[in-house]
């Protein structure tokens, strides 16, 4: 079996104009053809990662699809930028890492999990996400204590036992995004209870059962999310994602200061950039997303190393 095209999709969402997906589609002489996406759907890379599959794409025909691995490395180490790349150059190997798998369940005629080594599980524990912008079919700006905690109960009533929320999203005020300005540095203790006093508002409207996680997408820095973090973790909180821009040093430095575990991926590539977090166990739970890490491929390694880390 040869691959012989490969098609890039770039779908209008006409909802939501700023959502731009970036798929492809592998086709090979026997038919057979497998789906891939790059997880850059949002932000200002979408058209970055349309173009790196491109040229991705002229390295891989003619090889054969089943050679996922091979391939891997090739998509690796023979573009120059691919090795220790950020997320434009993973984004492109994982939308073409997923459409080969999908290609290989295909051929086998099993799920891709079969190849992987086995479901483990039957279900998995979901989180009701980002519920600064409501819980509705269309976003919403969350300013006051009772619209958190509305939403938060509306939530759970649908049956999640977890819940996460960015609570630093919006200024009660006049609804405004808070900026970069406002979420570095030391901050002001008007901007800390601000934060705290949400949480303390979701956990009393949710009671103790039903985990919070809080989201920062890594906006606060360390000493700003240091201050963040002993205001909430006396409410339990699930996870604390994202505190700050990755990296080892920095994470180390705010996983010493806080009692509860401290959560990073999206923006971390590769088992090479994974390798630092997992070393000084700065981090206690990864995210790593499969659309920009590497794709299914580099996921599940990244996935074995953190195994050996209680990760």
């Amino acid at each position: 079996m040869k691959i012989t095209q490969i098609d890039i999709m770039t779908p209008h969402i006409q909802e939501n104009p700023m959502w731009r997906p970036i798929l492809c589609r592998i086709h090979t002489d026997e038919g057979i053809y497998g789906d891939g996406e790059a997880a850059l759907a949002y932000g200002i890379a979408s058209p970055a990662a349309a173009g790196m599959i491109r040229d991705l794409a002229t390295l891989i025909i003619g090889m054969d699809p089943l050679d996922s691995e091979v391939i891997w490395d090739k998509l690796y180490k023979s573009t120059f930028w691919g090795q220790n790349g950020g997320p434009v150059v993973f984004a492109g190997i994982s939308a073409l890492d997923i459409a080969l798998w999908d290609i290989k369940g295909k051929v086998f005629n099993v799920p891709v999990y079969k190849l992987l080594g086995g479901k483990r599980r039957d279900n998995l524990r979901t989180y009701a996400s980002q519920l600064q912008f409501g819980w509705s079919d269309h976003a919403e700006t969350l300013t006051t204590l009772d619209e958190y905690r509305e939403v938060s109960k509306k939530a759970v009533a649908e049956g999640y036992d977890a819940i996460k929320i960015d609570f630093f999203t919006y200024a009660p005020e006049d609804g405004r995004r808070y900026t970069d300005e406002d979420c570095t540095r030391l901050l002001s203790p008007k901007l800390v209870d601000v934060v705290e006093s949400r949480v303390a508002a979701v956990r009393e409207a949710i009671g103790p059962n039903v985990d919070i996680i809080m989201e920062n997408h890594s906006r606060p820095d360390a000493q700003s999310a240091v201050q963040l973090g002993r205001a909430v973790q006396k409410y339990n909180i699930f996870y604390f994602e994202e505190p700050n821009t990755p990296n080892p040093k920095t994470a180390k430095f705010i996983s010493s200061k806080l009692s509860m575990p401290i959560a990073h991926g999206e923006r971390v590539y590769s088992r090479w950039q994974y390798a630092p977090f997992f070393e000084d166990q700065s981090i206690q739970v990864i995210q790593p997303d499969l659309g920009n890490c590497g794709g299914l491929t580099e996921g599940k390694k990244i996935c074995d190393m953190a195994y050996v880390y209680d990760i």
